[in-house]
């Protein structure tokens, strides 16, 4: 009985709180959520992301979907997209949005700020070749700059073409005029970073509900 209650009535909470992070009452309102989107059925489509005013009008709508239905998002071997996706799977990738627990040790710490960083990494390596290419990066940066209503396309190509430029120096040194660029691995995505503080500001507004300030929910 005691199980129960602090489960919510749904002892299978406990497993899910262990795998993704959230607490079993979070889950629980993140159940409701799903529930909501999926029209009360065991599976999400990307149809039912489609009336989320919040992802409706964000810039890279597409790539925060596709995480979602990205096997490599699902703490499990495997690779490619799935058609629907099961509320474990919804919860998992959801998971990846909240800033570290305070108590965590360094190692425990950096295991997490990886994995957060390998979620970012997959989002942009959209064909799953290991890694962001000039056309993946230059989706994503006009994208973000064109829908500003900023900047022309042209203009957001030719940045991020020049972004791209920069980061191969940084990633890999001088490179003569004839080399060619393959990409950005996640060793080198990594490298990017390593002084930025990026984990704890990763955060998604999901049906009005900020997945880092769930707990204050009822």
């Amino acid at each position: 009985m005691g199980v129960l209650q602090s489960t919510g009535g749904h002892p299978e909470y406990a497993g899910l709180a262990e795998k993704s992070g959230f607490s079993v009452e979070q889950i629980g309102v993140l159940h409701k959520r799903f529930q909501h989107l999926s029209h009360n059925e065991e599976f999400l489509r990307r149809e039912n992301f489609n009336g989320i005013p919040d992802l409706a009008c964000n810039p890279i709508r597409e790539q925060i979907v596709d995480a979602f239905f990205d096997r490599r998002n699902f703490h499990q071997n495997g690779a490619g997209q799935v058609d629907e996706i099961r509320f474990e799977e919804f919860l998992v990738v959801l998971s990846h949005f909240q800033p570290p627990a305070s108590h965590l040790r360094e190692e425990q710490h950096d295991k997490v700020r990886k994995e957060k960083l390998r979620f970012l990494f997959n989002m942009h390596d959209t064909d799953n070749d290991g890694k962001i290419n000039l056309a993946e990066y230059r989706h994503v940066v006009e994208e973000l700059l064109s829908n500003s209503g900023a900047l022309e396309k042209e203009t957001a190509k030719s940045i991020a073409d020049a972004a791209m430029l920069e980061v191969a120096s940084i990633s890999v040194g001088h490179m003569e005029p004839d080399e060619f660029y393959e990409g950005i691995t996640f060793e080198h995505f990594l490298k990017l970073l390593e002084r930025i503080e990026i984990e704890s500001r990763m955060s998604i507004h999901f049906m009005n509900v900020d997945a880092t300030t769930l707990c204050h929910l009822h």
